[in-house]
């Protein structure tokens, strides 16, 4: 079995993960949601998207158009970094279905994962590479090594093309499965037969239910641990499954209500 990567060491559970920051509570993959759930909430550890601008740089968001979180069009990847800081990325987050728009004209905008690095130097990260563009995980390999952040931040990418550049790019970094891979391990594991081994990646970050099949409960996560993986659910953010998951014993929780998992984690931890 593979030795862990640097970014499990020190790791125990259950993590508080914060999926692009708390996304039901500020805007997404913004400096004010990773703020607020590092500061408020002692979150263990962000979750968070890139992309990459027209003029190289990597920038924090999810979708890979603007329409949704800002108020600009387009294709992200057509704009330099200069005229995505000029947006408006707080544009778009509501709390109560579109009566109000309370981060609007507040000087929220897009950040650079960079920025995010310097801003919590001692913040693990979980990081997704989202466009399937060959070189751009050259990119972030680069700038990761170039701020000394390879071992506080577990990489990869919902495709397995982009997941396993990665992999091949920084072999000794920490990488989750990207999807097929996932689902061959998830079958395998569920269905009671002996699964492929790729000792590239060791952290599932996986939904917690497939339909109405709950995927994750103490027997998975053992089947698991046996294997030297490490097990992220999301996004969860119903407080009874909280505490079950918790009570199993889940590696990590990413929710986009971090106020709701850091409740249900101190009550869980409280002595009796």
């Amino acid at each position: 079995m593979r030795a862990p990567p640097a970014f499990l060491r020190g790791l125990r559970p259950t993590l508080h993960i914060s999926h692009r920051g708390g996304a039901l509570l500020a805007p997404e993959n913004t400096m004010e949601a990773f703020r607020q759930a590092v500061e408020r909430f002692r979150t263990d550890m962000l979750e968070l998207d890139v992309h990459v601008t027209r003029d190289g740089e990597i920038v924090v968001a999810h979708d890979d158009t603007l329409e949704r979180c800002t108020n600009g069009i387009g294709q992200l990847a057509a704009h330099t970094l200069s005229e995505l800081m000029r947006l408006d990325a707080g544009y778009g987050f509501t709390p109560d279905e579109g009566q109000t728009f309370p981060f609007r004209g507040q000087g929220v905008r897009i950040p650079t994962l960079r920025e995010v690095l310097r801003v919590f130097p001692d913040l693990r990260l979980n990081v997704e590479l989202k466009p399937d563009v060959a070189g751009q995980e050259e990119l972030l390999a680069k700038l990761l090594e170039d701020e000394g952040a390879v071992e506080r931040v577990c990489l990869g990418s919902e495709q397995d093309a982009v997941g396993e550049r990665l992999a091949a790019r920084l072999p000794d970094a920490c990488h989750f499965y990207p999807r097929d891979a996932l689902a061959a391990l998830v079958i395998g594991l569920r269905g009671g037969e002996s699964p492929p081994d790729d000792p590239r990646y060791t952290v599932l970050d996986m939904p917690l239910y497939f339909g109405e099949v709950r995927l994750v409960d103490a027997q998975f996560l053992r089947e698991c641990a046996e294997r030297g993986k490490w097990v992220n659910v999301w996004t969860v953010d119903d407080a009874a499954e909280m505490t079950r998951l918790i009570e199993e014993g889940v590696g990590g929780i990413m929710t986009d209500r971090p106020d709701l998992l850091r409740q249900r984690m101190d009550a869980t931890t409280k002595p009796g």
